[in-house]
Parts: structure tokens; C-alpha cells; sequence
């Protein structure tokens, strides 16, 4: 790990740890094997997760974790103050800081926690007491294996097997709704290939024309139904796309919240889409995954333990920060081609 840290005493029987994520999906979801890790090595402490409002149910009841703190996405000074009072009420031995980000670090650095553990960020070492690399060495190492070193940091012994993504189980009316979508739109039967339609950004955009193309050439395979997902922002998205498609190409964006969509996606037979949080949600059911990389590497985000094909070109400008595209052409995803995708599509459906 090449940890970088200042004298501070061990906690060997930490009463009280705090854990930090606090966006986005994908990124929460990839934590939760360093939480498992965490519970297992140390059954008899209590965990307490922070996270924004939005993302509670991707933690909500997950076993390991015994109290959820909510922090709202936006804050004035007076309502993060009257926040770190709280955390700092409940006296935890240790924190761990999954995220790094500006709110997350200062959570960390006003704790008052024992012992504070976080990732080697370039202004920010006086926030925690441990520090951890990101890489090794300069090379790649996975986002949940990043997680993992930070409890191991914090003196947990953590050993393989390593544990797999873990998101709650729907609750009785959200699995009740998606029976009834799935009678209404009949897809039982289907070889339903749920499809995503959004990106984050314009970096991992593949395109609705790549999209919409992409949508008609499966939806035409013997008994496969295509289910566009996406968020509510993704609605124009993907009426753009089923615009020129088949009849079979129904959308769904917008309606489902991010249970549901794991309970969609584990009754489809194959997800598609870019490096992304519903990509991250796949990984934790056993549909296969294909998934198209652009400005990230698999070596980083790959889907966690998953049966999974991924999609990429070697190009010398990846991976990038997402800021500016070095050649204004977005081209690390944008010379991925239909028939690619396609071809990594057929194995699952043809069979």
C-alpha cells in the first residue's frame, strides 16, 4: 500500500467507526465490499455509513452496516457546522473516508476521531492520520481494492476471498411494482437486454445514434426485448433513441429508483452500457454485463467479480480526468462501433 502515515497510537478494539461516501451510485456500491471486509474482521463494532439523501437506499439495510447519517447533497456553513457537531457527538474511534472529496476530507478532519484513515491527495494530508495511495507504483489498482487497503490501514487484516458487491434486497412493493411492469410490458419469456442510456458526462456519451442503432439491431434478434434505463434527466434521451426503433424497444427511464433497477436488471438476461453506476448495480446481480470503456480503465472500475465483456480501445490519451478532450473528437469511445457492441451482445442472446 505504501501508506504514508503520522504517529498515532492503534485502536485494536475500535467501539464506534464512521465510513464516508458520499457520491455517486457506482462509487457507493464499490464500498461495500471493504465494508463486509470491516464487519467481518471486527463483528462486535458498529458501523455508522454517511451518505446524501439520494444514495440511502443503495446502504439502506445492507447487513453491515448498523446506522445511517444523512447529509443533504448542498449545505451553508451553518447547517455543515451544526452537522459536525453531531458526528462529533457520537465519538468514534475511527473514520475512514472513502470519497476524498472537499466535504468528505473536512467530515474526516472535524471528527475528533481517534484515528483517521484516507487516500494520499495532493493538499490534504494533514486531514488524516493514515494515508493510502491510490496506485502502486503507478500502476492501476481497482476502485474496491482502493477500499479494501483503507481498512487495512486502519489495522483490520482483511483476507481473501474477497467479498462481492452487496446492495439491499427490494422491498415487498418494490418488487411488487416491477412484477406488474413486467406483466404490463409482457416480458416474460423475453430475453430482455436492459440498455442504458445515459453517461455522467459528455466523455462516456456513446451517442443516441449508436444508441438507437444499437437498440434496433438487438430488439430485431429472435425473442429479445430491449428496456432502455436511465434517470429522469435520461427521459428526452431515450425517447431520441426509441424514436426510430421497433415496437420492442420500450423505456423505463425515469421510473425506477435504484432498487428497482437492480431488480430489473437481475431479470434480464444481459446490461449494456458504459462505465456507470447502473453498470456498478449490474455487477451485484448475476446478469452478464457489457460494458463499453472510454476515458476510464477496466483496470480501475470493471465490473466487480462479475461475468462480464468489456469494450475498449488502446488509445495513449487513457485513461483522462474528464475535464478537456485532448482530441476534441471524444474518440476513445466514439471508434467503439455498433457492430463491436453487437458482436459482444450475441453469445448471451443467440445461445
Amino acid at each position: 500500500m505504501n501508506r504514508k502515515d503520522r504517529p498515532k497510537p492503534s485502536l485494536p478494539f475500535p467501539r464506534k467507526i464512521l465510513l464516508i461516501r458520499l457520491r455517486r451510485s457506482g462509487d457507493i456500491v464499490m464500498t461495500t465490499p471493504a465494508v463486509a471486509a470491516l464487519k467481518r474482521a471486527r463483528p462486535h463494532a458498529s458501523l455508522t455509513y454517511i451518505v446524501e439523501e439520494p444514495y440511502r437506499r443503495l446502504i439502506e439495510r445492507n447487513p453491515d452496516i448498523d446506522e445511517i447519517i444523512l447529509i443533504p447533497p448542498h449545505q451553508g456553513l451553518i447547517s455543515f457546522l451544526g452537522f459536525i457537531l453531531r458526528v462529533r457527538r457520537e465519538k468514534f474511534d475511527i473514520v475512514i473516508d472513502f470519497h476524498g472529496g472537499p466535504r468528505a476530507s473536512r467530515i474526516t478532519w472535524l471528527s475528533r476521531a481517534g484515528l483517521k484513515v484516507g487516500y494520499e491527495l495532493k493538499g490534504k494530508g494533514f486531514f488524516y492520520d493514515i494515508r493510502v495511495p491510490r496506485n502502486r507504483e503507478g500502476a492501476p489498482i481497482h476502485s474496491v481494492e482502493n477500499h479494501l487497503n483503507l481498512v487495512r490501514a486502519a489495522g483490520v487484516e482483511v483476507n481473501a476471498p474477497w467479498p462481492q458487491l452487496i446492495l439491499p434486497a427490494a422491498r415487498k412493493e418494490e418488487k411488487e411494482r416491477i412484477d406488474k411492469l413486467w406483466t404490463d410490458l409482457r416480458l416474460q419469456g423475453a430475453k430482455v437486454v436492459v440498455l442504458h442510456v445515459g453517461a455522467g458526462n459528455k466523455f462516456r456519451d456513446w451517442g443516441a445514434p449508436n444508441l438507437g442503432e444499437l437498440a434496433g439491431h438487438l430488439a430485431g434478434l429472435p425473442g429479445v426485448r430491449v428496456v432502455l434505463v436511465g434517470s429522469g434527466e435520461d427521459v428526452p434521451r431515450a425517447e431520441e433513441v426509441r424514436k426510430n426503433s421497433p415496437e420492442s424497444v420500450l423505456s423505463l427511464a425515469g421510473e425506477l429508483n435504484l432498487i428497482e433497477l437492480r431488480e430489473v436488471i437481475g431479470r434480464a438476461t444481459l446490461f449494456v452500457g458504459p462505465d456507470s453506476g447502473p453498470m456498478h448495480i449490474a455487477a451485484t446481480t448475476a446478469t452478464p454485463i457489457v460494458a463499453l470503456f472510454g476515458p476510464t480503465l477496466p483496470a480501475n472500475f470493471s465490473p466487480w467479480k462479475a461475468q462480464a465483456t468489456l469494450i475498449e480501445k488502446p488509445l495513449d490519451c487513457r485513461p483522462c480526468k474528464q475535464r478537456k478532450c485532448v482530441t476534441d473528437d471524444f474518440r476513445c469511445l466514439q471508434t467503439i462501433t455498433v457492430d463491436e457492441v453487437l458482436k459482444a451482445c450475441r453469445p448471451y442472446l443467440c445461445a
